[in-house]
């Protein structure tokens, strides 16, 4: 009987990345922990002071997105080498639109990442062949709707307010991925989201070893750091200065009940600030507390979920300028609606 023994080197490549994934895997698991230890363990600070929650923010913050960046790019490009792109579409192809959109969107229901987080899947599922309409909805609805919002929603808000909001925010990345799919917008992604090693190893046609897809998944991961690394640090650097410095009694008055403007501004509020649905909702019960209308808090945490300036700076990488000012455009504008209903029905 023929042998089956896995030949030693492959073996050795297999080890190789269970331990790097068990590395990987535990350093995001501490990753706070261990920022929390050094700054108030051991450097004694207060992180509720501004300059130490600041500074402890862009370290967390950048670690978290670096690690997110690195490992999900290395999987997507693992995944995608035995993923055919013609298989994608010929697999979408078999489906109504309406079908893939809302796949789309509830995967990126249950995706637990910030809008950051959220672009190197985009990237690589744009790479892999899926429609980008269908990316964008995922990408819109990823940031906005997650179990960590539902559980902290339904905590502070309600149950009710909870299923509003995920059924608003899911419905909204359908629609706007519906007008997108409508229009020709292939040519406004960056060419390099179509040329990554990974693609042009897909292009070849056959199957390619354990030795390639690792190579090339990380030929990748270096490729699309490199791009845009600093634009981490400078997008995560702007929301940890904002971070500390967040006006919730300015928000309270010039965004009340009374202000016919209110969702627009607090929506626009949001844009500069960057944070995910368990740093921002505690805000928002701040300012709910303080009289905010429902809608409008509603509109702000959206805006700062999906609208962040640091998501602008990194995506400004991927998308061309017209993209980028449509996709942008297209969420502040049904942002807004979702707060004005929201304040009509409460």
């Amino acid at each position: 009987m023929r042998s089956l023994a896995v030949p030693r080197s492959t073996r050795t490549l297999v080890a190789a990345l269970l331990g790097a994934s068990l590395g990987w895997a535990a350093l995001y698991a501490l990753n706070e922990v261990l920022w929390d230890a050094l700054f108030v363990s051991v450097l004694g600070l207060d992180l509720d002071e501004r300059i130490p929650g600041a500074v402890h923010f862009f370290l967390y913050d950048t670690s978290k997105i670096f690690l997110l960046l690195t490992g999900m790019i290395f999987l997507i490009g693992m995944l995608r080498t035995t993923l055919r792109p013609e298989r994608v579409r010929q697999f979408l192809d078999g489906k109504p639109l309406w079908l893939s959109l809302v796949l789309a969107a509830l995967f990126g229901a249950i995706t637990p990442f910030c809008s950051c987080s959220s672009i190197p899947l985009f990237i690589g599922f744009v790479g892999a062949g899926i429609p980008l309409a269908v990316t964008l909805t995922f990408l819109i609805a990823s940031p906005l709707v997650n179990e960590v919002a539902v559980v902290l929603l339904a905590d502070t808000f309600g149950a009710a307010n909870t299923v509003a909001y995920v059924a608003a925010g899911l419905t909204a990345a359908i629609v706007i991925g519906f007008i997108f799919s409508r229009l020709s917008l292939d040519h406004l992604v960056a060419d390099f989201v179509f040329a990554t090693p990974v693609a042009v190893l897909q292009a070849d046609g056959r199957r390619p070893t354990l030795h390639e897809r690792v190579e090339a998944a990380l030929e990748e991961t270096r490729e699309i750091v490199g791009r845009v690394w600093k634009w981490i640090l400078i997008g995560v650097g702007v929301g940890a200065f904002i971070h500390g410095w967040v006006p919730t009694e300015f928000f309270a008055t010039y965004a009340g009940p009374d202000n016919p403007f209110a969702v627009l501004l607090a929506t626009l509020a949001g844009v500069p600030l960057y944070a995910n649905a368990a740093g921002v909702i505690p805000i928002a019960e701040a300012l709910w507390s303080k009289g905010m209308a429902l809608g409008t808090v509603m509109s702000f945490m959206m805006a700062t979920v999906a609208l962040s300036l640091p998501e602008f700076i990194l995506l400004k990488q991927v998308l061309k300028p017209k993209l980028l000012a449509l996709f942008f455009g297209s969420v502040a504008v049904a942002i807004v609606v979702i707060g004005v209903l929201f304040n009509l029905a409460t």
